[in-house]
């Protein structure tokens, strides 16, 4: 069953807000703990002290959910971040920053509910390009199919058609992944019609939920409150009918015999302050029974009536108009009047309760919770497997050395995991040194370990370990103290002798470097004989394991055979299905060779030694990755098109096809991620970024402690 739906406009005004409301009352009939979200919001701007605005005004549609459906959590908890400070890190190319805010926010919420719905932004406030790569962005990374909410108010059938399939394929272009349609603000007279070509044309031959709301004209209309609050107005009259609603505004400025055909039912008249005429002849359409009863009375330019017809007023004392005054002209005000976003408040019953009489009406509630049982299978995009694998190391808390400890890139991928508490970090080197290059980068660097290997206590003890484990090769005490004064065999030794839990370097030293102590004294683990690696590959919606791609240049069958049972046992340490392929240039007994019959061996060795483990090979990339080249190429196959683990037969191969998926497939490479030895040892790329950096540590305390 779906965890979450997103909410997404495709342009401003298209009710989302109602259908929010209605959603919501039709997934508590279902679903026992729904919660509510918004990744961005707006703050309420009513001309008020800003700094003293209660948390639960912040927005609108956070105040109506939570209070209408007595959501279990704090407003402050509804959301990521403000409007402002999104565009402040959009502005400074943080957008990752952003992302990463959203991502933690959101899931650590999702955790609580056993179903969200995510509301997107709202596209009232900043370019519709920017809204758009928002919203799409953040349902893909989030793992939430979409709802799009479609305004069909104006456009006829051709133009809803081709609106409609514009803006599914435009999600679907982003990666998103398409729930349904809802189109809102269809004239009822042509619902049914419209409903039928939408769902020849677009839906005929899909599982995606099409839905059709009718226009309810008070659904988008003001209330009379609503404009005493945009403009910090005076109320001058009738403050118990603020709750009246607004059909239409017109500006009284002619006489009044002309003004009169204007006024209509629900009317709101602006009209200046001085216009005493306008005033008391509006005023008494009140009255008559021939006339339309007005909303209320908007009195501009900072006038309002003088003494003796503020008592004549009073005097009337059935009169249910409310008047307000409003310090700006009228032509301002009948502007800004057509700004105002219609909105519901927790207090407004009316529109909450019509809001879900029409989804009852014309949404079909077994239907939408048959489309929602479906199974799906979670979708995992380079942000929300980072975000997992932070989330898990984070649970670990694990201590790891990094004997880079002077690199800049180290001491930033250290500040992030440090202030997000995910690992415990000590670094090698000079501590004035690291001192100084904190205070000259401007981190907030608190919590950690500085170690000096030379000056360290345990110096002399990590030498005459490293000597009594390796005098057999001839090493001497005065060489294992030469050695153990490297920062990366120091960190190694700290590995082994349990003062840290893993070790990660690289960013300056080779990979030999990095590795060699850790082969020398660390050692595999039982049962392994051979030290591999793999790259986590993170497509736009899936991880895969690539092994092994940094390590064994040419690996035999045996050794093959040992690459794919770690590598195996790596995939489903993070949460993947391991589903094996043994790659080759052939797929099955279509193809002979040396390297073919290596492959048939190794395949053989995994089943003899994991019969539970699913494995196929020797089989080519495309019928190991797509299910309709394997239907034809090895059809009935369990791994063949949903392969997770994919097996290279040499570092040649291997390497090269990393590299050209990361570039080519705009991919992220985590990685290498050695495995096989007793205690977690993994090397960087020279060439690495701090996100590279950041992502193998936390791999790092993932697999310490891992049996």
């Amino acid at each position: 069953m779906l965890k979450s739906l997103y909410i997404a406009n495709t342009e401003a005004h298209t009710g989302k807000i109602a259908v929010e409301v209605g959603l919501m009352g039709l997934l508590e009939r279902y679903i026992q703990r729904v919660g509510f979200f918004r990744p961005i919001i707006k703050k309420i701007d009513n001309n008020e002290d800003k700094n003293n605005i209660d948390c639960c005004k912040l927005d609108r549609d956070i105040e109506l959910i939570q209070k209408t459906y007595q959501v279990d959590s704090q407003p402050e908890e509804m959301y990521a971040c403000t409007l402002e400070e999104a565009k402040r890190l959009i502005s400074s190319g943080r957008q990752e920053d952003l992302l990463d805010k959203i991502v933690d926010k959101y899931k650590e919420y999702e955790s609580r509910f056993d179903f969200v719905l995510c509301s997107g932004t709202d596209y009232t406030d900043v370019s519709t390009a920017l809204e758009f790569d928002i919203n799409t962005v953040v349902a893909a990374n989030i793992d939430a199919p979409v709802l799009l909410i479609c305004n069909g108010a104006g456009r006829t059938e051709e133009e809803v058609v081709d609106y409609v399939r514009l803006q599914m394929e435009a999600f679907e272009e982003k990666g998103c992944e398409i729930f349904g349609v809802i189109v809102n603000r269809i004239h009822s007279q042509v619902l049914d019609k419209f409903r039928k070509t939408i769902t020849d044309q677009l839906f005929s031959d899909n599982n995606k939920v099409l839905m059709m709301v009718p226009e309810m004209p008070l659904l988008g209309r003001h209330r009379v409150v609503e404009l005493k609050e945009y403009f910090n107005a005076k109320v001058l009259f009738g403050e118990k009918s603020l709750n009246n609603y607004i059909a239409d505004y017109i500006i009284g400025a002619m006489n009044i015999s002309n003004l009169l055909p204007y006024i209509d039912y629900g009317t709101m008249v602006i009209t200046p302050g001085d216009r005493v005429d306008i005033l008391l002849t509006t005023l008494l359409t009140f009255f008559s029974s021939d006339m339309p009863k007005v909303s209320g009375i908007l009195l501009t330019g900072q006038l309002e009536p003088n003494e003796r017809v503020c008592n004549l007023i009073k005097s009337l004392t059935s009169l249910r108009v409310p008047i307000l005054a409003v310090p700006y002209n009228t032509y301002q005000t009948a502007i800004r009047v057509k700004e105002i976003p219609p909105s519901f408040s927790p207090n407004d019953q009316k529109k909450i309760n019509l809001a879900q009489q029409v989804f009852e009406k014309y949404i079909n509630p077994d239907e939408l919770k048959k489309k929602m049982d479906i199974e799906r299978h979670p979708r995992v995009t380079p942000k929300l497997f980072q975000h997992k694998l932070l989330q898990m190391a984070r649970n670990k808390r694990r201590t790891i050395v990094l004997p880079e400890g002077e690199e800049e890139r180290i001491l930033r991928g250290a500040e992030y995991l440090i202030q997000r508490k995910i690992v415990d970090v000590v670094l090698l080197g000079d501590p004035a040194k690291i001192a100084m290059k904190i205070k000259t980068l401007e981190l907030d660097l608190e919590d950690y370990t500085i170690i000096e290997p030379n000056k360290s206590e345990k110096f002399d003890d990590y030498a005459q370990t490293y000597w009594e484990l390796r005098k057999h090769k001839g090493i001497t005490q005065e060489m294992a103290q030469d050695i153990i004064s490297d920062h990366t065999a120091f960190g190694t030794m700290m590995v082994y002798k349990g003062d840290a839990h893993g070790m990660v370097s690289g960013s300056v030293n080779t990979t030999r470097h990095t590795l060699r102590p850790a082969l020398e004294f660390v050692k595999t683990k039982p049962g392994i004989s051979l030290v591999s690696s793999v790259f986590l590959m993170c497509l736009s919606d899936k991880v895969l394991i690539y092994g092994d791609c940094a390590v064994n240049p040419n690996p035999d069958a045996k050794q093959l055979a040992q690459i794919a049972i770690s590598s195996a046992e790596t995939a489903a340490q993070f949460g993947i299905e391991p589903r094996v392929a043994m790659l080759s240039y052939s797929t099955g007994e279509s193809g002979q060779g040396k390297d073919v019959e290596k492959v048939k061996e190794a395949v053989k060795i995994v089943k003899s030694q994991n019969p539970d483990l699913l494995v196929e090979g020797p089989i080519q990339y495309d019928a190991a990755i797509e299910p309709s080249v394997a239907a034809k190429k090895l059809p009935g196959s369990q791994v063949a098109g949903n392969a997770t683990v994919f097996i290279f037969p040499d570092l040649n191969t291997g390497n090269n096809t990393y590299k050209a998926v990361q570039r080519s497939a705009k991919a992220v490479a985590i990685g290498p991620v050695i495995q096989g030895l007793n205690k977690p040892v993994n090397d960087l790329s020279r060439g690495c970024t701090v996100p590279d950096i950041i992502n193998t540590i936390a791999i790092t305390a993932m697999q310490a402690g891992e049996k």
